[in-house]
């Protein structure tokens, strides 16, 4: 493996929902490709994670796979940042055990993003798997003795519970985690084709396996600005969805397509046929990486199994120093 000069560890993970859409793309996989030319990364499958929300385990695997395949498509290196599933290193759970010892359920009920969680999943009851998943999150993060973590502003509440797990347990039983620190990063937000937020789950997304006739129909039916009803029209682009695609995946010609909005001489019809052009064009590479993996299954699997036995024997070396520590085991 290259030696490389890095500034420290990151534990970066999702939760296996199968095929990657743009929104995943633009929100964190873009961004993890860029941190591993600075930082040593590792890339949790949360698995485990998955269940506080869904208990059907049956596609859990397959949309795991299909997950992998665009990971390693869009450029994570896994020589450089190994992938693994959070189920195949046990020394989560054992963690996770621990660190459940060192927290209130009053002190997890204040969380403000498991409130909203609730809210928008329209939850009635809350399992005790789900009103921990915190708990779990820092057990995955301090495993790997990682010393940031990349969220968005919304999650900050959950990197200042493993702040104060990783405090409690050096001040209980002596130093063994550093104390996380937040990378605040500004995660782009790109709405899917209805203008909401992009989800399989709505149908409102463009996949990254997608083809380019998939890309051009899904684009065709994106909103556009209400008020350009026809060609000649003068449009608004800052209140145009198609408009916010462009300025991601077609930088170059945004002011020749803002200039022909707004002046009426650019319809929405033409403007989708150059906006769903761009898309191909970024993702092309990706879908050809991604037919490859997808056609090499146990390519996939020997680097999860590798991934998983690096994770794996990083964690086993975290648990020792607890147990040490701990005077346990």
């Amino acid at each position: 493996m290259e030696n490389r000069k890095v500034k420290g560890r990151i534990l970066s993970g999702m939760r296996p929902t199968g095929k990657m859409h743009l929104g995943n793309y633009v929100g964190a996989l873009e961004n993890w490709v860029k941190l591993q030319d600075e930082y040593e990364n590792y890339h949790l499958i949360a698995d485990y994670h998955a269940l506080t929300t869904n208990l059907d385990t049956s596609e859990l695997f397959s949309n795991t796979i299909e997950m992998v395949y665009d990971w390693l498509a869009v450029g994570i290196d896994p020589q450089r940042s190994p992938i693994f599933r959070q189920s195949q290193v046990k020394e989560h759970c054992e963690l996770f055990l621990i660190f459940a010892m060192l927290i209130t359920t009053a002190r997890l009920e204040r969380n403000p993003t498991l409130k909203e969680q609730v809210r928008d999943l329209n939850i009635g009851t809350l399992s005790f798997g789900h009103l921990g998943y915190p708990v779990l999150q820092a057990a995955d993060i301090l495993i790997y003795k990682a010393n940031l973590v990349p969220v968005g502003e919304d999650q900050v509440p959950h990197v200042e519970i493993t702040r104060e797990i990783a405090r409690k347990f050096n001040q209980t039983w002596g130093k063994v985690f550093p104390i996380p620190e937040a990378k605040l990063t500004k995660f782009a937000r790109l709405p899917g084709l209805d203008g909401n937020k992009m989800s399989k789950s709505v149908g409102n997304t463009i996949l990254l396996a997608d083809s380019d006739e998939e890309i051009n129909s899904k684009i065709k039916k994106a909103i556009t600005d209400p008020q350009k009803i026809r060609r000649g029209d003068p449009g608004h682009p800052e209140i145009c969805l198609v408009y916010t695609y462009h300025q991601k995946f077609n930088p170059a010609q945004c002011p020749e397509i803002y200039a022909g909005c707004t002046s009426g001489a650019l319809g929405c019809v033409e403007c989708k046929m150059k906006c769903g052009k761009a898309i191909q064009s970024v993702i092309a590479p990706y879908r050809t990486r991604r037919m490859y993996y997808a056609t090499h299954q146990s390519e996939v699997m020997d680097i999860l199994i590798d991934g998983e036995k690096r994770a794996r024997q990083v964690a086993q070396n975290t648990m020792a120093d607890v147990h040490n520590k701990m005077r346990i085991g």
